[in-house]
């Protein structure tokens, strides 16, 4: 399996004005290949990387970058071309790839080999080629099987530096459950940012007080001189801000992907289209900061990684539909509480819409059943649970029989 592991890096001050100058290097070098591009049809990523050699004859700053990272930037810029072309073969607007200026190219990275982690007196520290060892802050060890193919330097608006080790390791991910014993499904939203078939609900993490500083901030910013030295001092305040926000934000996420993905053997959730969701009226901006997007490919990498079946349902009519008669019915987002008025069930709308969500993921998989649903103890006497139908034509024999016992009581 393939990952990738972040950590600070702590330069020296000569260090850092090395990094910086290799940055912008490789940002000359990725912007004279655009020109290239631009002017000749008949190139290719593997010819152009043919020519970095011959290059170095008269642009005598390459010999000081390691030939893997200019290799890497030439790719870099084929792959942003590759990009574009898919984005406007699928119906997209499209434009042409720009120049990028000192402040747009951030990054370069070495691929197999040109970097080793040494542990001097038990302190870590990462050697890169044509520029030296770097102090890192090397707070998680890697797994012990693990092979580094790639390390990528990245400079963050706020200044500092990371590396990001891209590590493969030799076994595969754990095989899928043939029979699922536990499953769940979950329903995201804004004020409970998710509530699951297990009842449990988890509200929005409170980054009021974070935003707060963001917004003073950037007010700030606006009455400097652009490009003053006031301005970009306060420039690096507002990216500190940003990422203070980020990272709390992040760090809720993955504790919370994290948990659904160790705890479960199957876990299903909405296959939402975030894109289009920002873009209808009203409320945009919360949804912009719930995050859903950033939530569901966690989950989904995350349940890869720990052998956990993920799904991803049809997320339209779950609030609609009735878990317990499958009866759709109309209701305005500020309305809460799901009442069916064909069977009279009652329950909370998120409640309702997470047990549709997990019907329709046993049902997409087929295989195996949750021992306990929740639509087994929070049903109407006299009605059949649609949610349960699907459930126990997942494979349970005894479903029924533990529905019919849950109702009863």
């Amino acid at each position: 399996m393939n990952y990738n592991y972040r950590y600070r890096l702590n330069p020296s001050d000569d260090l850092r004005e090395r990094l910086a100058w290799t940055v912008d290097t490789c940002r000359q070098v990725y912007n004279h290949f655009l020109h290239r591009l631009n002017r000749h049809d008949d190139t290719s990523s593997y010819s152009e990387q043919k020519r970095l050699p011959d290059l170095k004859d008269w642009w005598t700053d390459l010999r000081d970058v390691h030939s893997k990272a200019l290799q890497k930037v030439v790719q870099r810029l084929y792959d942003n071309l590759s990009t574009l072309k898919g984005r406007k073969k699928n119906g997209y607007n499209v434009g042409e790839l720009k120049w990028k200026a000192p402040g747009e190219y951030q990054s370069f990275t070495y691929s197999q080999s040109g970097f080793k982690l040494k542990n001097t007196s038990g302190r870590t520290r990462l050697w890169l080629s044509k520029i030296g060892d770097i102090p890192i802050t090397f707070h998680r060890d890697l797994p012990d099987d693990a092979t580094i193919k790639t390390v990528a330097i990245k400079r963050e608006p706020t200044g500092k530096w990371y590396a990001i080790l891209g590590v493969e390791t030799p076994d595969n991910p754990p095989e899928k459950p043939d029979e699922v014993t536990d499953a769940v499904g979950i329903d995201v939203g804004i004020l409970k940012y998710v509530h699951d078939s297990d009842g449990t609900a988890v509200k929005s993490p409170d980054l009021s007080d974070e935003r707060e500083r963001l917004e003073r901030a950037q007010r700030n910013l606006s009455r400097k001189k652009h490009g003053s030295n006031n301005w970009e001092e306060q420039r690096k305040t507002v990216a500190r801000r940003h990422a203070d926000l980020k990272r709390k934000r992040r760090d809720f996420l993955h504790k919370l992907s994290g948990y659904y993905a160790s705890e479960y053997d199957l876990v299903a959730a909405e296959d939402l289209d975030v894109k289009g969701l920002v873009e209808l009226p009203g409320n945009s901006w919360n949804r912009v900061r719930a995050s859903w997007g950033t939530f569901l490919r966690m989950l989904e990498y995350k349940c890869e990684r720990e052998g956990t079946h993920f799904v991803a349902v049809d997320p339209r009519g779950t609030t609609k539909e009735c878990a317990s008669c499958g009866v759709e019915t109309d209701k305005p987002l500020w309305v809460r509480e799901h009442s069916c008025p064909s069977c009279g069930f009652e329950v909370d709308r998120d409640a309702n819409a997470s047990w549709n969500i997990l019907s329709r993921g046993l049902e997409q998989v087929g295989t195996g059943c949750p021992e306990s649903t929740p639509v087994e103890t929070a049903l109407p006497t006299d009605t059949d649970s649609v949610s349960a139908k699907r459930v126990m034509e997942a494979g349970s024999p005894t479903l029924k029989e533990r529905t019919a016992s849950a109702v009863s009581e």
